[in-house]
C-alpha cells in the first residue's frame, strides 16, 4: 500500500487529497491519501503534494511546526514532491513579488528556478486557458493570484508555457506547477505525477 500525502497546513488540501485518490483508482493503485500536519505523518508518506494557498503562511507554518528542514531533507534525499502555486514558490530557491520585489519568505529552496509572485496579478485576474503540457497533451489550466517561473537552471525541464512564462516544470524528484490542477475535474497530471515520479 502506498502512502501519499497532501501538506495540510493552509491551502486546497481537500482538492488535492481527492483529486489524488481518484488518480490512484483510475491508476487502479492500491494506496491511501493522508493529510501531513506533523513530523511523524510527513514521515511516514512515500511522496508529498504541497497545495496552492498562502506562500508565505505555509511556510510560516512550516517554520513554528518544525517541518521545514525536516521536509527540505526529505525532499533533498529524493522524496516525490507535487507542487502547485503557492507549493512552486515554497521550493524556489529565488523568489521575487511582482509589486514588492524580494520576499525574504520562508522557503525550501529546493527546485533551481527563479519565481515571481502574482506574476499575472490578484485574485480578480483569475482565469483558465488550455496549455500544451508536455506528456500529457492539452489541459485546462486554471490561475489563481498565480506565481511564473521567469528562470531556470540547467537541470530544470519545461513542460509548459503560457506566453512568456514558464508554468510548469520538472527536476529530479519535483513537480512543480503555476496553476490549479486540483481544482478541475481532470486528474491527468495527479495522474502523471504518480507513473512518473511514485510507482
Amino acid at each position: 500500500m502506498i502512502k501519499i500525502g497532501v501538506l495540510a497546513l493552509q491551502g486546497d488540501v481537500e482538492e488535492h487529497v481527492k483529486a489524488m485518490e481518484k488518480a490512484l483508482e483510475r491508476l487502479n493503485v492500491n494506496g491511501e491519501v493522508l493529510e501531513v500536519k506533523n513530523l511523524e505523518e510527513l514521515l511516514s508518506v512515500q511522496a508529498l503534494a504541497i497545495p496552492g494557498g498562502e506562500s508565505t503562511t505555509i511556510g510560516k507554518l512550516l517554520v513554528r511546526r518544525n517541518l521545514l528542514e525536516p521536509l527540505k531533507d526529505r525532499i533533498t534525499l529524493g522524496m516525490p514532491v507535487f507542487a502547485t502555486c503557492a507549493g512552486l514558490i515554497l521550493l524556489a530557491k529565488q523568489i521575487r513579488d511582482r509589486v514588492v520585489g524580494e520576499t525574504n519568505q520562508p522557503s525550501l529552496g529546493v527546485l533551481d528556478v527563479e519565481v515571481v509572485r502574482n506574476a499575472f496579478g490578484r485574485q480578480r485576474e483569475s482565469f483558465e486557458v488550455d496549455l500544451e503540457f508536455k506528456g500529457i497533451g492539452l489541459v485546462r489550466a486554471v490561475f489563481i493570484r498565480a506565481p511564473a517561473i521567469t528562470k531556470v537552471g540547467n537541470s530544470v525541464d519545461v513542460l509548459s508555457r503560457l506566453n512568456d512564462y514558464i508554468v510548469a516544470v520538472r527536476e529530479g524528484n519535483i513537480l512543480a506547477l503555476a496553476f490549479h490542477p486540483e481544482v478541475t475535474e481532470d486528474t491527468r497530471i495527479h495522474e502523471f505525477f504518480l507513473k512518473e515520479f511514485v510507482l
